[in-house]
């Protein structure tokens, strides 16, 4: 990993609602907000539909360009379960939401529901964006039926680069997950199978960010001028430590990458901040001292 690079972390452990709140910039003159939220999981033991609800009005008062659901929405793949997620994400007022299914979608053959009710489990759109120009989204089902981890696959990545083609201000791309493995998330071995593959296809098409989902534990880690974003869980209690139910809100200027994680009507923490000098294309830099996350580990 290139020098410049270091981590960007603010702690949330042990804080209470409504405590100190590093403030985000919001959104800046040519940029790009994109609301991420992930693992929803209806029908688990530990989820609350009041968050998810919580969540939804926020994600809506904000007004983000691009809002993405990075996969499992249920708990077991089941139908009625699809359902639910789909009458408490048809609030969403955003004209731009994108879905991948995870793993616990695929669990029943429920890659079938997903498809009836969501849309292609693989999907690519532009996005103009007001003041900024063209996103380009490309999302992947990495999910394999009835087992915990993933893969996206060398038939796709012909598929993935035609979505990347072309100018672009901003590519984003969408797969429940990991590209590299989370910290205090134990012995994860929940990376997609191709991960070495699909980290040089992304950094060789000029991916701006990787976004994704998963092992419930927000997290960034910077790959050269590439960022690899994964949220919490929006909507359950199956957190890890101290930490809570959360979602992602992520800004990108010109000259600024920034991820603030959200407690659904509690807490706003800024999570990471790089920024990008003037005349040093690429080169993303942190803003401030890293700090790990306390109470996270196993």
């Amino acid at each position: 990993m290139h020098d410049a690079w270091r981590r960007c972390w603010r702690s949330s452990a042990r804080r209470s609602p409504g405590g100190c709140r590093p403030q985000a910039t919001g959104r800046s003159a040519g940029g790009v907000r994109i609301a991420q939220l992930s693992d929803i999981h209806v029908n688990d033991g530990r989820y609350e539909q009041a968050l998810i609800d919580t969540a939804v009005d926020e994600v809506n008062a904000d007004a983000p360009d691009l809002v993405v659901i990075a996969g499992d929405l249920t708990a077991n793949g089941y139908r009625e379960e699809f359902e639910s997620a789909r009458e408490r994400l048809d609030r969403l007022r955003c004209p731009e939401v994108v879905y991948v299914p995870g793993n616990h979608d695929a669990m029943s053959v429920g890659y079938l529901h997903f498809e009836d009710l969501f849309g292609p489990r693989a999907h690519r759109r532009v996005i103009d964006v007001a003041d900024t120009g063209r996103v380009q989204v490309v999302c992947v089902d990495s999910s394999k039926p009835d087992i915990d981890d993933g893969e996206v696959g060398r038939e796709l990545y012909g598929w993935i680069a035609d979505g990347f083609s072309g100018e672009a201000e901003l590519r984003v791309f969408v797969m429940h997950h990991h590209l590299v493995a989370i910290p205090a998330t134990g012995r994860d071995r929940n990376q997609v199978w191709d991960a070495g593959d699909l980290l040089e296809l992304l950094r060789s098409l000029r991916v701006d960010i990787v976004l994704g989902g998963h092992r419930h534990v927000p997290h960034v880690w910077p790959i050269g001028a590439m960022f690899l974003v994964h949220s919490g869980t929006a909507s359950t209690r199956r957190v890890r430590g101290y930490a809570h139910p959360s979602y992602n809100m992520v800004t990108v200027t010109a000259d600024l990458l920034e991820v603030e994680m959200r407690v659904p009507g509690a807490e706003r923490e800024l999570l990471a901040r790089f920024a990008r000098p003037v005349g040093l294309a690429g080169q993303w830099r942190p803003v401030e001292a890293a700090r790990p996350m306390r109470g996270m580990g196993l």
